[in-house]
């Protein structure tokens, strides 16, 4: 079973109401989600980062 996470340590409630996760847990959790993290510790920006390009659908030729 997971812990469960602690108000202050892994995260903290903003003005509006949001969940806010710190560095600590998103250190803990270990991997970069690439949504932006108010606390990234990982270095991602994601106005910096190139967006990510739709995806593309492929023609299925018919082979009559």
């Amino acid at each position: 079973m997971k812990e469960p996470l602690t108000e202050g340590i892994d995260y903290y409630i903003d003005d509006f109401g949001r969940w806010v996760f710190t560095h600590h847990y998103l250190l803990k959790r270990g991997y970069c989600c690439q949504n932006g993290c108010r606390h990234c510790p990982y270095g991602f920006d994601k106005n910096k980062s190139p967006k990510k390009s739709p995806t593309q659908r492929h023609k299925i030729k018919d082979k009559t």
